[in-house]
């Protein structure tokens, strides 16, 4: 399952543009996010949002903001005649503003996979339809036992 959450800063103002047969609007935007260890230089990716999502992006985010974004992975293969270009960037399905903001933006969820309505004393014995396959992480606890003296150093093993 193609799937990412990802805490990162806005960069860049939210463009917005439409298809051609203006049916639909697209908001895109650039993020950045810290590296994996800190020497690395911050990491850059550009968001898209469509339809509603991408209105509700224009109006909400800005550059600067704090953003969550969830949503998933798409690599775009550019044919620039002698070389390829891939291209990495994130389709949103929901936007969530942290800070000072607060705010949320959501991509439509189908009828058929929608939760009903419920009073806020309700909902949280119902949770919504996205998150039913999520696996608790008590299940996933893994005690780390200490090191023993006679443990073989297994960084002296040549590769």
């Amino acid at each position: 399952m193609n799937s990412i959450v990802l805490m990162a800063e806005v960069l860049t103002d939210p463009e917005l543009r439409r298809t051609p047969d203006n049916q639909s609007s697209i908001a895109s935007f650039l993020v950045q996010f810290a590296g994996g260890r800190s020497e690395d230089a911050p990491y850059r990716i550009k968001v898209v949002g469509w339809n509603n999502l991408a209105d509700e992006i224009m109006e909400k985010y800005h550059k600067g903001d704090q953003v969550v974004v969830e949503g998933r992975l798409r690599l775009d293969v550019v044919d620039r005649g002698t070389y390829k270009e891939k291209r990495t960037e994130l389709v949103a399905q929901r936007v969530h503003g942290f800070g000072s903001g607060g705010s949320t933006a959501t991509a439509p969820i189908s009828s058929a996979s929608a939760p009903a309505k419920t009073s806020s004393r309700t909902a949280a014995s119902n949770p919504p339809a996205a998150q039913t396959n999520v696996v608790p992480m008590a299940n996933t606890y893994v005690p780390v036992a200490s090191p023993v003296a006679d443990a073989p150093d297994y960084d002296d093993i040549p590769f």
